[in-house]
């Protein structure tokens, strides 16, 4: 079944977070409707009834008068392409590469184009095989859509990529919270740890980009900016829009840390009067008049030298102090808050708060953080907190 179809591209700006300026834009499919309005071509290119090699065909004809537009263009950032995972296994010679003909034929700076991978189907090893083949002749690669699918972390650990781009029901799902989030803020170190670029694509509220930013994303692309256009845009043109964002930021920001650090400041005041009630034999009813639930503590408890808990865990609830004996004897010389300050006081730091990475609480289903201090030469106390704030 042959099918005539008139594809262009349209180009959606890909916005720095720091410079305010685009610095690149995506080219994506566009089409007329039956009325003569530009729609994404993106139904077309996912249907079942059109043979491969004729939307492979279509691809290749988008992706070379994208880059004819680039190379005419005044324009001096970059340009991100997408290629299908599924249709690098199609590819016969390694050696004659379309895209990179193309960018010879147009005489394109080639560290100017991204190659963004697409969908999770395609053979692993043909892409990793791939993407050297691209960086060889100075190409950057990007992951996109990274959350979505099954393969993608096992893709990110193959290929390495110089960019990956969050799916954009992930982030959007993140930016409302949940376990969403976690897993945005865990893909964020990853990159750092990589020295990986993100990109958080389908930011359509402010809420989105403040969301972006505390995940410490460099680079912005959705809706609250711009849909893809026939045009490249002056890079400056969005700089205003973002510098207002980040000042909202900044202001909403600084009122969290306000917050926490009044929260911090309370914790302290209420671990020090722990800390002397239990220099002694200590009242728990005569402790519980203190604020301790509402200042986010949950439990503390006693641990040697060697890391295992020789107290019972001492929880607070409803205004009450309760003991739970179920891990006496357990160790925790394994977790890094422990060993922390044990090293702290190798090098004469001692007598200061350790405190863990933040972690959901399995008994309580809280987002919580464990701090550690010496409480006597013989005894570390440890102190469950809720971590809405810190």
């Amino acid at each position: 079944m042959k099918v005539e179809k008139n594809l262009f591209p349209y180009y959606q700006p890909i916005i720095g977070a720091a410079s305010g300026s685009i610095i690149g834009y995506e080219a994506l499919a566009r089409q007329y409707d039956a009325n003569g309005l530009v729609i994404s071509a993106g139904d077309l290119f996912s249907s079942i009834d059109i043979p491969t090699d004729q939307l492979l065909s279509w691809d290749r004809e988008v992706r070379r008068l994208a880059l004819k537009q680039f190379s005419q263009s005044n324009y001096n950032g970059y340009l991100s392409i997408n290629i299908s995972a599924s249709w690098v296994d199609l590819i016969v010679d390694f050696n004659s590469l379309p895209t990179v003909l193309m960018l010879d034929e147009f005489n394109i700076d080639r560290s100017r184009v991204i190659v963004e991978i697409t969908e999770s189907k395609g053979d692993l090893d043909k892409l990793v095989e791939i993407a050297a083949v691209y960086r060889r002749h100075g190409l950057k690669i990007a992951i996109d859509d990274f959350g979505a699918g099954f393969s993608q972390l096992e893709r990110v650990v193959a290929i390495q990529p110089d960019i990956i781009k969050l799916d954009m029901q992930l982030f959007q799902n993140a930016a409302r919270g949940g376990i969403a989030s976690d897993i945005v803020h865990l893909i964020s170190r990853l990159a750092k740890r990589t020295g990986c670029r993100i990109v958080c694509e389908g930011v359509e509220t402010v809420d989105d980009f403040h969301f972006g930013l505390s995940c410490g994303a460099q680079y912005m692309q959705g809706f609250l900016f711009s849909h893809a256009t026939a045009d490249f845009k002056q890079p400056t043109h969005y700089k205003k829009q973002i510098s207002s964002l980040r000042k909202t930021f900044l202001t909403r920001t600084l009122v969290k840390e306000k917050r926490k650090l009044q929260f911090i400041s309370n914790i302290k005041s209420l671990i020090e009067l722990l800390k002397i009630a239990l220099e002694t034999d200590f009242n728990l009813h005569k402790i519980s008049a203190h604020p301790f639930e509402k200042s986010g503590v949950l439990r503390f408890y006693l641990c040697n030298n060697e890391g295992e808990q020789i107290s019972s865990n001492f929880n607070f609830s409803d205004t009450k102090w309760f003991e739970d004996t179920s891990q006496l004897g357990f160790n925790w010389a394994w977790r890094p808050y422990f060993y922390q300050l044990l090293a702290l006081e190798s090098v004469k730091d001692s007598y200061r708060l350790v405190t863990s990475e933040r972690y959901r609480d399995f008994n309580t289903d809280m987002l919580c953080k464990t701090l550690a201090l010496r409480l006597d030469e013989e005894r570390i106390l440890l102190i469950d907190i809720a971590a809405e704030w810190v």
